[in-house]
């Protein structure tokens, strides 16, 4: 293993995936968690290291990338910012501001922090990638999820003055955009729904470790639909 990725989010339903997909392609792959129950999600595995961390605090970000970044023969190279989440309830009118701020603090915070704390490891790695999760609703609203709608694409900005301020850096800031992802998650809130265009976590892990790979080395700034 000659290169690291850090990946926030990465006991989730997508981010299982993106874990195992990255370590398939043989990379070291930090993963933070919060919950105990987190643990279970994740089988011990060559090269895989978890360590605990609340990403909405700025010296645990710090130290997530510093762990990411502690190994020389395998430099932090890659960053991929999963943690968020979805809400949908009234339309404008109706929904309390502190609603509406979660969102913007749930979707942006960590991805902010991480990011933030992930950049000079990557400079000093000679460059690298990051990849963030945005939406389509972000393109595409839809009624009562101002707050969702509001942070995804604030995401897309985000991702856009990284590329800015970095890309002469050897940093490659991306976003992926999926729709509804098959996940149990999804399924249980959606039982009667249509299932026939969700997409699988595999199939957007492959695109997310795409992005982070030499491969992928002229992308930047880049919104990558995975809607199905």
């Amino acid at each position: 293993m000659t290169r690291t990725a850090l990946v926030t989010g990465g006991t989730g339903g997508l981010g299982v995936a993106v874990t195992r997909a990255l370590l398939g392609d043989g990379w070291r792959v930090v993963v933070p968690w919060i919950a105990e129950a987190e643990l279970e999600r994740l089988e011990p595995t060559d090269g895989l290291e978890l360590v605990r961390a609340d990403l909405f605090e700025a010296a645990d970000a710090r130290r997530c990338a510093e762990q990411a970044a502690g190994v020389t023969r395998a430099p932090l190279r890659a960053v991929v910012n999963l943690v968020g989440g979805f809400a949908v309830g009234e339309r404008v009118a109706e929904t309390p501001v502190e609603e509406f701020e979660q969102q913007l603090r749930l979707n942006l915070r960590p991805t902010y922090l991480v990011s933030q704390a992930a950049v000079p490891h990557l400079i000093e790695a000679g460059g690298g990638a990051i990849v963030c999760m945005s939406s389509r609703a972000a393109l595409h609203p839809f009624p009562g999820a101002a707050g969702y709608v509001t942070s995804k694409a604030a995401v897309l900005g985000l991702v856009g003055a990284l590329d800015a301020e970095y890309s002469r850096r050897g940093i490659r800031v991306n976003a992926v955009l999926p729709s509804m992802i098959d996940t149990p998650a999804n399924r249980a809130s959606q039982p009667g729904a249509d299932r026939s265009r969700w997409v699988s976590p595999e199939r957007i892990a492959k695109v997310i470790a795409f992005l982070c790979g030499d491969d992928a080395g002229v992308v930047s700034g880049a919104h990558v639909p995975v809607y199905g």
